[in-house]
């Protein structure tokens, strides 16, 4: 079975104590339920905030139209839910979704927050997503003064001689129960099975996926 065959049970919320504004909705915002990117913001009336907690995909109200709106419908990027919560006012409401397509935005654009004066850019996920961008851009653009880069060209045996050593420097940080030198070198060996999993053109988002199955 495919991580996408899983289904996961909705924890429902109570809808008739949400805090909905004079029209009879509530913001919702859509958050990728494996780096926490923010994908999009839409507004959910009574009923599709009762329509997805009852089919598992997002349903939101258009203003626009003054219909309700099945999120990827028609280009087929739906939105399967993994959890729904709401705010300490209970005025907001925070769905965590598996996009299915990568694609939240009508632009084409994976989210609706990918513009900084202007211009297109990625908007921030985790650190840790954040970083390994970083990586694979090196390792597609590489500079000769980088040193992702020469790890890169270094290849396997440089790569995995770097995780080795860092591994052990882990070990004997936790062995002199140093806590500032624990974090930093598990910083770094996190920083190097990075470069590992772009040498070998491993997602990251894979790993998350293994991680968020064996949850389960």
């Amino acid at each position: 079975m495919s991580e996408r065959e899983v289904t996961t049970p909705i924890l429902p919320i109570p809808i008739g104590e949400i805090r909905y504004n004079e029209q009879g909705l509530v913001p919702a915002i859509a958050q990728d339920y494996l780096d926490g990117t923010i994908l999009m913001m839409a507004w959910m009336n009574r009923e599709s905030l009762q329509k997805t907690i009852e089919t598992g995909e997002t349903w939101y109200w258009s203003r626009s139209r003054q219909e309700l709106w099945h999120k990827g419908a028609t280009s087929g990027h739906i939105q399967k839910v993994r959890s729904l919560r709401y705010d300490c006012d209970s005025d907001a409401i925070l769905v965590s979704i598996e996009q299915i397509g990568d694609i939240a935005c009508h632009t084409g654009e994976r989210s609706c927050f990918h513009q900084v004066e202007g211009k297109k850019v990625a908007p921030p996920a985790d650190t840790l997503s954040g970083l390994y961008d970083i990586i694979r851009d090196r390792r597609d653009r590489p500079s000769p003064d980088s040193y992702t880069c020469k790890l890169l060209a270094g290849g396997d045996n440089k790569i995995l001689k770097k995780i080795g050593e860092e591994a052990a420097e882990v070990v004997m940080a936790c062995k002199d129960n140093d806590r500032e030198a624990i974090a930093a070198e598990v910083a770094d060996l996190f920083y190097h099975a990075l470069v590992a999993l772009a040498y070998h053109n491993v997602q990251l988002r894979d790993v998350y996926r293994v991680l968020q199955q064996r949850r389960k």
